[in-house]
């Protein structure tokens, strides 16, 4: 399904545009934006991915080819490209992607000078965003100003936090950036969800871990976690996600029911 074939589509609720943020990185942020946009797809929801990690995870992990990109999120950010032009079709019905490239880290320097520098994503967000149930913003792992633009655009937040030792090291850090987005830039900011990523229920680690992001989140934290699993490491080299790539694994069933959640919370 091409990208104007999607105003076929009865909305049923306004989008919801969410970053997926933590400044850590391996922790699943582009695995998430991969996985779960395509359990949403297959709920009938129509998703846009933006790639906004100069490392284009999200982008390859939808199999597009980042060599053959003559346009990527850089152009759209700062040289007046229309977003629309650069949405790409992926392998996943409903599922759109946004892509990037390593032309984005210089981004980061060039945005100093421009006027409006932390709402340039927001103000291209915005032109599309009403075609979508919901638009994910794949962010890098640091909370420089490419972040702090995925959070002006965005009216809530994912937080994927990797069931280790130190695991809400630098979650403070996170915050308070949140909060001062909040303060001064976007009032409406909110906490949509936290994920537990590479849970293993054998280790007590990851049950600890788990018992430690509850009491500083509560009940923002998902009821479903995301396994450790084998097939969604080796699904991204495919280009595909792992509801695609291996059906019945754990990986797979885990991120269908996460999207049923999502939905559930709007």
């Amino acid at each position: 399904m091409g990208y104007l074939d999607r105003k076929r589509f009865n909305k049923e609720k306004d989008t919801r545009v969410i970053a997926i943020i933590n400044q850590k990185g391996g922790v699943g942020k582009s695995t998430t934006a991969i996985n779960l946009s395509a359990a949403l797809g297959e709920n009938k929801r129509k998703v846009l991915v933006i790639d906004f990690d100069p490392q284009g995870n999200t982008t390859s992990g939808y199999g597009i080819d980042k060599e053959a990109l003559d346009y990527d999120i850089y152009d759209a950010l700062l040289n007046d490209y229309p977003i629309a032009d650069l949405i790409c079709d992926t392998c996943e019905q409903n599922v759109f992607v946004v892509p990037s490239t390593v032309q984005l880290s210089g981004a980061e320097i060039e945005l100093v000078n421009e006027e409006r520098r932390e709402y340039k994503l927001k103000e291209l967000v915005d032109t599309i965003k009403d075609e979508f149930d919901y638009v994910f913003i794949d962010c890098p792992p640091s909370l420089g100003l490419l972040s702090i633009n995925a959070l002006v655009a965005s009216d809530s937040v994912l937080i994927p936090i990797q069931c280790e030792y130190y695991a809400l090291e630098g979650v403070t850090k996170l915050m308070e950036s949140m909060n001062m987005v909040k303060d001064h830039l976007n009032p409406d900011l909110e906490i949509f969800g936290v994920l537990m990523t590479m849970y293993d229920s054998r280790t007590t680690l990851s049950k600890q871990v788990v018992d430690e992001v509850r009491k500083y989140f509560g009940n923002k934290v998902f009821k479903n976690m995301i396994p450790r699993s084998v097939k969604i490491a080796e699904a991204p080299s495919y280009g595909l996600p792992i509801t695609t790539y291996a059906r019945v694994n754990k990986g797979s069933l885990a991120y269908m029911k996460l999207a049923k959640e999502v939905t559930r919370r709007g």
